[in-house]
């Protein structure tokens, strides 16, 4: 976490002036004040200051705690693409540790707009990150244009990730010919949702669905879950008969439906719901059910995003500022993750978010504790 804080450039002009505190210094104490709870800087500067004497042990605060504007300045003056990069290498340095070696990744992709901030157009920034569903840690991040959308900026993050040999998943947004084709030079698979996005694709693959024989047919469940009995079934279907344009989604393809029916136990409340995906895998139900389930821990990550860091809740008047608030807040993030894939109980991998921060923050003692377990 520290070589993560100094790797950061500092942007200010540090050969003249009165710079008193370092960058590093100012990141480290951002990141471990929201280990423990505190989100707003008032926050951050009274715990800077209760804990000023332990932090100065750790040799960081010298010159005592920065002050608000000092915060707002460095928030909106860091570079938040260099910033972003620094992310992407200490994410880089555990992915390893916490994935089973020889086993493919699950990588997530999905946009998430920062709605504590509005551009000049009126929309919210988006960010889209690339999550290992596996390590529980976000790889690395790609904003998206004012102007644009994830569209363009998810073959940008997919040339700064190592995927091949693993699968990637997204929403029916990424079913694109460029996104596509960025995976397949990458030499990793993919497993992408189909709508009506891709008129022609979706419509033409529903036509021949109803003449096309299935290969494989995988039921999973009934499964209680949130005071809700859901019951899975994933229909496999070659490809080769039901995807006419080959020569731009390229051969090879796999076929999927998933259908769910869902009961609510309180009510008896019955939903069907049913879904299209095309894959470069191998007919596997099995675990292309399980890939599917998979990327709903994006989800889950940007909830606990919202949930635990309340990043939704968080304003910020400049663009740069929130994207940088954002990775601030995946590296926190990462942290819980990366003690929970070290720890060996299923007692502790089982622990939330929410239960450790509430542990940490009785004491400094119990912060550091927890950031040297190994």
């Amino acid at each position: 976490m520290l070589e993560f804080s100094s790797s950061v450039p500092d942007f200010r002009r540090t050969t003249k002036g009165n710079i008193r505190h370092k960058l590093g210094d100012i990141l480290t104490l951002m990141i471990l004040a929201r280990l423990c709870g505190q989100t707003s800087r008032a926050d951050i500067i009274e715990f800077g200051r209760f804990n000023l004497k332990r932090l100065r042990k750790m040799g960081i605060l010298d010159n005592g705690v920065p002050s608000e504007p000092t915060f707002c300045r460095i928030e909106k003056g860091i570079d938040s693409s260099l910033m972003a990069e620094a992310q992407r290498k200490f994410s880089d340095s555990f992915r390893s540790e916490l994935t089973v070696k020889g086993e493919p990744d699950i990588i997530c992709m999905d946009g998430k707009a920062l709605c504590g901030t509005v551009q000049e157009n009126g929309r919210n920034p988006d960010i889209v990150s690339a999550f290992s569903s596996d390590a529980g840690i976000t790889l690395a991040t790609e904003p998206c244009q004012e102007k644009s959308n994830e569209i363009k900026a998810m073959p940008i993050l997919i040339g700064k990730l190592d995927i091949a040999g693993h699968v990637v998943t997204a929403d029916a947004m990424a079913m694109q010919k460029d996104i596509v084709d960025a995976i397949r030079k990458k030499d990793a698979n993919f497993m992408i949702e189909l709508k009506a996005n891709q008129k022609a694709l979706m419509y033409g693959v529903e036509d021949r669905l109803g003449s096309a024989v299935p290969l494989q047919t995988f039921t999973d469940g009934p499964e209680l879950d949130h005071g809700r009995i859901e019951t899975r079934t994933y229909t496999v279907y070659d490809g080769l008969g039901l995807v006419a344009d080959r020569s731009k989604w390229g051969e090879g393809l796999t076929v999927i439906v998933f259908e769910s029916e869902t009961i609510r136990k309180s009510t008896g409340e019955r939903t069907t719901e049913k879904r299209l995906y095309i894959s470069s895998l191998a007919p596997d139900a099995p675990y292309l059910g399980y890939i599917i389930r998979k990327h709903w821990s994006i989800e889950s990550m940007h909830w606990q995003l919202d949930r635990n860091f309340l990043q939704d809740s968080i304003k910020r008047k400049h663009t740069q500022a929130a994207r940088n608030l954002d990775t601030i807040q995946r590296i926190v993030h990462a942290v819980f993750s990366i003690w929970r894939g070290r720890r060996r109980k299923l007692a502790d991998k089982a622990k939330g978010i929410a239960e450790l921060k509430r542990y940490i923050s009785f004491g400094f003692t119990r912060l550091m504790r927890f950031l040297g377990q190994k």
